[in-house]
C-alpha cells in the first residue's frame, strides 16, 4: 500500500524517518503513481489519498511561520511520521513471525532422518513497489531510444508473453531488466511489463529476490518444478 511505498522510498535512500524531505519524497511518490497509471495498473483510492496528504504537508511547510508560534506549532509531518513508525513496527513484527519455524514449511511431524541444523530462510517476497523500482530503471534506458529507434508494428501483450517465455526457457535464471527490449522505446517496455505481470498472474513465472532491495530475477515455473 501507500505506506509501504513511502517506507520503501525512505529506506532505499537511507533517509531519516523523523526528518523526511517532503518535497523530494512527494516528487518520487508521484512518479510511482504516474508509472502505475501508465502501465494501466489499477490504483487503489488509498494511494491517491496519500498523494493528497503529501501535497497538503508540502504546501503547509511552504507557508511562512510566525516566530512566536513556531515553537508551539506541530510539525506538519508529525502525523505522517507517526503512521510510518506504526506501520514499520507492524511490518517488522509480521516479518519476525514469518521467520519463526512453521509446521509444514520448516517443521515436519514424521521424519526418518534429522533435518540439517542450518535452516534456509526463504527469499523475501517481491512487492509491487520492487517491480516498479526495477521497471523505472528500464524505462529510463528506454527513453534514451525514444528519438532513435525504428518504428515497428506494436506487438500485442499475448505475443510478447510468448517471447518472454521463449527467452527464459533457454536460461532458467534470468535478470529481470534483460527481458525488456529498450531499443523499442517506452511503448515496447510497457508492453513487456504487462506481459510479465500477466505471466505472473497465470503462475507461469516467478520473481526471485535474494535480499531486500536487491536485483530481481525471473524463473519459469517449469524450471522450478524440474
Amino acid at each position: 500500500g501507500p505506506l509501504d511505498l513511502l517506507l520503501y522510498l525512505i529506506k532505499r535512500q537511507n533517509l531519516d524517518i523523523l526528518d523526511i524531505p517532503i518535497a523530494k519524497i512527494t516528487g518520487q511518490y508521484m512518479e510511482y503513481v504516474e508509472l502505475m497509471k501508465e502501465v494501466r495498473l489499477e490504483l487503489a483510492g488509498e494511494y491517491l489519498v496519500m498523494a493528497a496528504m503529501l501535497a497538503e504537508i508540502k504546501s503547509r511547510l511552504l507557508l511562512p511561520r510566525h516566530a512566536e508560534s513556531s515553537e508551539d506549532e506541530e510539525d506538519p509531518r508529525a502525523e505522517l511520521v507517526r503512521r510510518l513508525q506504526e506501520y514499520e513496527r507492524y511490518k517488522q513484527a509480521a516479518e519476525d513471525i514469518d521467520a519463526l519455524p512453521r509446521m509444514g514449511r520448516d517443521l515436519f511431524e514424521a521424519v526418518i532422518q534429522f533435518p540439517d541444523r542450518d535452516t534456509t530462510r526463504p527469499d523475501p517476497e517481491v512487492s509491487l513497489e520492487e517491480i516498479l523500482r526495477a521497471f523505472s530503471e528500464v524505462l529510463k534506458r528506454a527513453d534514451m531510444y525514444t528519438h532513435h529507434h525504428i518504428e515497428r508494428e506494436q506487438l500485442s501483450v499475448r505475443e510478447r508473453m510468448s517471447q518472454v517465455l521463449a527467452a527464459i526457457n533457454a536460461d532458467s535464471f534470468t535478470e529481470f531488466p534483460s527481458l525488456f527490449p529498450c531499443e523499442e522505446g517506452r511503448a515496447g517496455v510497457v508492453v513487456t511489463l504487462l506481459a510479465i505481470l500477466e505471466l505472473l498472474k497465470n503462475s507461469l513465472l516467478e520473481l526471485i529476490q535474494t535480499e531486500p532491495y536487491g536485483p530481481l530475477y525471473v524463473k519459469s515455473m517449469e524450471s522450478i518444478h524440474d
